[in-house]
């Protein structure tokens, strides 16, 4: 039996049209493979980058703890220096301070012996003018020095600075005042040398 040629081809056109169609179709699926075979690549990828950044980052966390590590060490060490130092400096002012009190207490009865032999010594002679000028300028060096005499006559009497040794009644005066002056108190910078020797008034 024959087959019409017009019916032969259109047979022909479906069977290559489901070929193509099929053909069509098995690569769509190889590339929808491929593609996921690509993302799946990437992924991996990216997971391995990631792993190897936080390896880094964990790399450089211990170096950053280390580092603060040692820079609080350093303020510690640097804080107890300057504590030692500050301690020292005090010791030393304070050694310093003891050691000229001592000094100036020894130097103290010889400005008294002063005062006492001018105060009796004639103004005009020469030799008492020469004493005079040496005392002046041991004065001044004591002076320089920081040590200070304390104010008492007039003054209202105060234990810390004086040391009463006489009372009188004195309608003149004022209540607790000192009124007389037996040996000059002195003050070095704001330590007590020698008190004040006063009378007060009652």
């Amino acid at each position: 039996m024959n087959v019409p040629e017009t019916e032969t081809e259109e047979i022909n056109t479906e069977e290559v049209t489901e070929e193509a169609a099929a053909a069509a179709t098995e690569e769509c699926e190889a590339e929808e493979q491929q593609a996921e075979e690509t993302a799946e690549t990437e992924a991996e990828e990216e997971s391995e980058e990631k792993k190897s950044f936080f390896r880094k980052k964990e790399k450089k966390d211990k170096k950053d703890e280390k580092i603060d590590e040692l820079t609080d060490r350093l303020t510690r060490t640097m804080a107890e220096f300057d504590n030692f130092r500050k301690r020292t400096e005090k010791e030393k002012a304070t050694m310093f301070q003891f050691g000229a009190k001592d000094v100036i207490e020894k130097i103290l009865p010889v400005v008294d012996n002063f005062e006492r032999g001018l105060a009796t010594a004639d103004p005009e002679d020469a030799f008492a003018e020469g004493m005079n000028k040496i005392y002046k300028q041991l004065i001044t060096v004591l002076t320089d020095m920081g040590v200070t005499p304390i104010e008492a006559v007039g003054q209202e009497f105060d234990p810390n600075l004086h040391n009463a040794v006489m009372h009188v009644e004195d309608e003149e005066a004022g209540e607790n005042v000192v009124v007389e002056e037996f040996q000059k108190g002195y003050m070095y910078k704001d330590t007590i040398v020698r008190h004040s020797m006063v009378k007060v008034a009652n």
